[in-house]
């Protein structure tokens, strides 16, 4: 008699809970799909208000990634509750409008790590698991100037609360062209 093999798959153990918070359902479902195959146990929120109920009860997640401009609101807010929750929570920051300004303040508030969109998800899992790369060369040419613009205009807009009126003002811009220039993408030079 020879021996078969169920179909079933032998469930590995989860690395840990992890939290999702993306207000992009594609890009929630993608990441969370690539997160589980690599033995995370992926729970999904769509914005701070589904996240913090989540929170609320008594979820306490080993793992954070939390995109930062969520519907207009701030992902950094999640970052207290998130260490409230478990104060060895890893917090991952992704986002698609990187700055130094955002970065620095991710940090301060606590996240572990901070990465600019796109990043592949072994990064993503590195990231996670504290696993650092060797730090790259530092750029032989200094940043452009729409670069430079883009970093100025983060740090003002991180001074003044995320306000674009006061940011405008502070900035001696009309508020418009400010809008239509945080609308766009941060250059990568």
């Amino acid at each position: 008699m020879s021996s078969q093999t169920s179909s079933a798959e032998v469930a590995l153990p989860t690395i840990g809970e992890l939290l999702l918070v993306d207000d992009d359902p594609t890009f929630a479902a993608v990441l969370a799909r690539a997160l589980r195959a690599r033995r995370f146990a992926v729970v999904t929120a769509s914005g701070l208000d589904a996240a913090t109920e989540l929170l609320e009860r008594n979820r306490a997640p080993d793992f954070g990634v939390l995109d930062l401009n969520l519907a207009g609101a701030s992902g950094l807010k999640l970052i207290g509750a998130l260490r409230r929750a478990n104060p060895d929570c890893r917090i991952l920051i992704l986002t698609g409008y990187a700055s130094i300004a955002t970065a620095v303040d991710a940090i301060k508030l606590g996240a572990d790590q901070y990465l600019a969109k796109p990043v592949e998800v072994d990064a993503i899992v590195r990231a996670l698991l504290g696993e650092h790369e060797s730090d790259p060369e530092p750029p032989d040419e200094t940043l452009s100037i729409s670069r430079l613009e883009w970093e100025h205009i983060q740090r003002v807009l991180a001074e003044q609360g995320g306000n674009i009126s006061a940011t405008a003002r502070a900035l001696k811009m009309h508020r418009r062209t400010l809008q239509r220039k945080l609308a766009k993408r941060p250059v990568r030079e």
